[in-house]
């Protein structure tokens, strides 16, 4: 498959990107923008959210309902997402009917409509499900450690937003919210597929560039300062299930301690998929699956690393033996992170974490529909390019790179400790 594309800025700033690929006759369109949680202030937490929720109430032209019933009859799909660094939305549809997605998106850039009706019940769903949330103990637990290892940067709150908040926003303010983001400037149309490109592009001109540029608001610049001693965090509430997470401040996508990094990752905790729509591949090669579940420690071991503009976390998810104390876990966990900072890998171990990265990253790129998001997604933190890359960059991790990375970030003094107690029927014992 060619990793040519096409790429051109719109006369009003709209970045455009291309990528023919022709093995099946189906084309996929995303258009991403560059806002999401980190864009938002306290106040006003979880308003890219409920803003992409309004998306979907309809504009003059494709009103609500309308749309679901006419992609899923032309044998499309589409979906929205919102994240810390973005919002994206697509749609993957036969060639002929392409024309749809192309239509709607250009549309509801400039014509959603934020009635109060609309906004009234797209608060009582998000509050729901703000509330579903809070009874997972994960999402209680995931909270908590976000908040305490991010105090300054943006990232310190959840993408769904604070409850207060959830009551607070009005229908001003999110269409403000609305005006202010979904400006082609500030845009990112990502189209792969069965198409020829000088055709797309004349459509996608016809139908984008007469939208006006914006005014867009310049990026958040509130780093967070050096963490100066490990935090804990404690969580109790339902269920019969402890879990511990162990979350270190990690680098940005951009930064190239990334590719160490991922490889790091792959060898501790088994290889993470940045792809929405990939799967997943064993990890009980992994050096803590080996520590922890092996030896009954654990009966389960799972960890993560974020691609974000700005350094994010990377966190280690266990759920200890029913048999087993947290305390127990964490020396077991800190016995392999030491071993790493005294220890390069073998060169054995590190090609298996290699390859087990390289493979994951692989698995989630082969559809077209993976193929768009790509374009996309890579270039809210980076480049096209960083994509291209990510293979050879893997590849030339050495084990100075791993035992360097660990080294660097793999300190108490980097790191949050959560963990989620439960307790009998919710009740916190006095």
């Amino acid at each position: 498959m060619s990793d040519a594309i096409t790429r051109i800025h719109l006369s009003n700033g709209l970045l455009v990107l291309l990528k023919e690929i022709h093995t099946a006759p189906i084309i996929s369109h995303w258009i991403w923008y560059r806002v999401g949680s980190r864009n938002e202030i306290p106040g006003y937490t979880g308003i890219s959210h409920w803003v992409e929720h309004m998306q979907f109430k309809g504009t003059p032209q494709f009103p609500a309902g309308v749309l679901d019933r006419e992609i899923s009859r032309q044998g499309g799909y589409w979906n929205a997402f919102t994240h810390l660094d973005w919002t994206t939305y697509f749609e993957t549809l036969p060639v002929d009917k392409i024309d749809l997605a192309l239509r709607l998106e250009a549309d509801r850039m400039t014509n959603s409509l934020f009635t109060e009706e609309d906004v009234a019940s797209e608060r009582t769903v998000i509050i729901s499900e703000r509330q579903g949330n809070e009874n997972e103990p994960l999402f209680r637990l995931s909270e908590e450690v976000q908040a305490a290892a991010f105090r300054v940067s943006p990232y310190h709150h959840e993408v769904i937003g604070d409850m207060v908040d959830l009551y607070h926003i009005q229908r001003d303010d999110l269409y403000q919210h609305y005006r202010r983001y979904y400006v082609p400037n500030n845009a990112v149309l990502a189209v792969a597929g069965d198409f020829d490109t000088p055709a797309m592009l004349e459509r996608i001109r016809k139908l984008y560039e007469p939208i006006p540029a914006g005014e867009v608001p310049p990026s958040p610049n509130r780093p967070e300062p050096e963490q100066n001693g490990e935090r804990r965090v404690t969580v109790e509430g339902p269920g019969d299930t402890t879990y511990v997470q162990v979350s270190y401040h990690a680098p940005a996508a951009s930064d190239p301690d990334f590719y160490p990094y991922t490889v790091l990752d792959s060898l501790l905790t088994g290889p993470n998929n940045l792809n929405l729509f990939g799967g997943g591949i064993s990890n009980k090669t992994s050096r803590l699956y080996e520590a922890l579940v092996d030896r009954e420690l654990a009966v389960s071991i799972s960890g993560g690393l974020q691609a974000t503009i700005d350094p994010f976390l990377h966190t280690i998810l266990t759920i200890p033996h029913p048999q087993r104390s947290p305390d127990e876990v964490l020396a077991a966990l800190d016995e392999e992170i030491l071993r790493l900072h005294q220890e390069q890998p073998s060169p054995d171990d590190l090609a298996r974490a290699v390859k087990q990265a390289r493979a994951l990253f692989a698995y989630g790129s082969e559809s077209i529909t993976n193929q768009a998001y790509w374009l996309g997604f890579s270039e809210m933190f980076a480049s096209y390019d960083w994509f291209l890359t990510y293979l050879d960059n893997l590849a030339a991790v050495t084990p100075e790179d791993i035992q360097r990375v660990a080294q660097k970030y793999l300190r108490p003094q980097n790191r949050v400790v959560g963990i989620y107690r439960p307790v009998e029927n919710g009740a916190v014992p006095e």
